[in-house]
């Protein structure tokens, strides 16, 4: 009887070894030949499962977004609902802060695949619908927990494009700072930042 391939599994395991050899060598270490070889497939093998090398990084480009992606994330721990708007802000805004060394290499791939995707249509366009959904889960939330100050002005966007503009640059920070040394200080900025929207 003939071996039944786990197609799923056997993608989702090359885009864990693509996600390792850019973390640790950058984009050009992830080569079809190093991620047949680390994958654990002969030369040209890869082509069953992905057709080149551009589409192994748009999976590993999703994959990356998608585990920044502050609902699924609140919803794998059990918190998809509950407390108030204000804390509901707080934990969304949190979860898309590097806070351990797994978001830390995440956000150091990240950066990698946006340097990348300047010059990948694909890619670009592939962030850019990311980064649209992004802002308006962070526009919802901001005008759930808003106070009558932050609400008078209603620049719900502004808000948003703040907190994104913040997040991003500690995955920028942590690029040169993996040890994690200004965790607790983007933990403070947080806890400032919906501090002041719910006024």
């Amino acid at each position: 009887m003939p071996k039944i391939v786990d197609h799923d599994k056997r993608r989702s395991d090359i885009v864990a070894v693509a996600k390792r050899l850019i973390l640790e060598g950058g984009f050009e270490a992830a080569t079809m030949r190093s991620l047949a070889a680390e994958a654990g497939f002969a030369n040209g093998a890869l082509k069953h499962f992905f057709p080149n090398k551009d589409s192994i990084i748009a999976a590993t480009f999703e994959s990356v977004l998608e585990e920044m992606n502050p609902e699924r994330r609140l919803a794998d721990k059990g918190k998809a609902d509950g407390g108030t708007p204000a804390e509901r802000l707080h934990d969304i805004i949190a979860e898309v802060l590097p806070s351990n060394e797994k978001d830390i290499n995440a956000g150091r791939v990240l950066l990698v695949l946006w340097d990348h995707a300047t010059s990948n249509p694909d890619l670009a366009a592939l962030y850019r619908a990311f980064f649209q959904t992004w802002r308006g889960v962070l526009e919802e939330h901001i005008a759930a927990a808003a106070g009558p100050k932050t609400r008078a002005s209603g620049d719900f966007a502004r808000l948003a494009l703040e907190i994104m503009s913040l997040t991003i640059g500690a995955n920028v920070v942590h690029l040169m700072h993996s040890d994690g040394v200004f965790i607790d200080s983007y933990r403070h900025l947080i806890d400032d930042y919906v501090a002041r929207v719910v006024t």
